[in-house]
């Protein structure tokens, strides 16, 4: 399967509700349209997560983020543009994403990939995609396609084939909540 094909397939799978199985920039995720509340819930089902933990949430580039984001601090840009390895950011003011993405506060955590597949997919399907690892909630996030378990891979809508048998060490990113008036708090190393 081409690149090209199998990001259509995916696209297609978002769609319509579905939830996908796909690499991104740190391990491998569960992802959906991050503007379809159905198909967020049936992630949380399948993580068997609580829904007032918040999902991670993908954007293509900056310009994204500022159609999801109603004011982003400047020093959050800054620290994006810097960054050498993944920076998820809590913004205080999202827009436009399912109620279930946000936090209790209203703040939600996007980030901007840099990855290849994850990257495409948001540009193709034109929305942000949510990122949450590929594991039920509480066991260890799978780094690597053949680490993910059998029960996440068959209850997914469609399962990526890019990068399967990439074994390049990753992690999952640093979160960093950014409030509006600039003030900071890492939430995650």
């Amino acid at each position: 399967m081409t690149l090209d094909s199998d990001i259509a397939a995916a696209v297609d799978c978002l769609r319509h509700s579905g939830v996908i199985l796909y690499p991104t920039d740190t391990v491998w995720g569960l992802g959906c349209d991050a503007t379809d509340p159905k198909a967020i819930h049936k992630i949380y089902e399948l993580k068997r997560r609580a829904e007032a933990k918040a999902l991670i949430t993908l954007v293509s580039d900056i310009r994204m983020l500022e159609r999801y984001v109603d004011d982003i601090p400047e020093v959050a840009l800054q620290l994006v543009e810097a960054a050498v390895n993944p920076i998820t950011v809590v913004y205080d003011s999202p827009v436009n994403l399912a109620p279930q993405l946000l936090a209790a506060d209203g703040s939600a955590a996007l980030r901007i990939t840099s990855e290849t597949y994850s990257r495409r997919l948001c540009r193709e399907l034109r929305r942000p995609v949510v990122s949450t690892s590929a594991n039920i909630s509480g066991m260890p996030a799978p780094a690597f396609f053949n680490q993910i378990s059998p029960e996440i891979i068959n209850a997914v809508d469609y399962v990526a084939s890019f990068r399967r048998d990439d074994t390049t060490p990753r992690t999952p990113s640093t979160v960093i909540k950014i409030s509006n008036d600039s003030t900071f708090k890492i939430l995650r190393k």
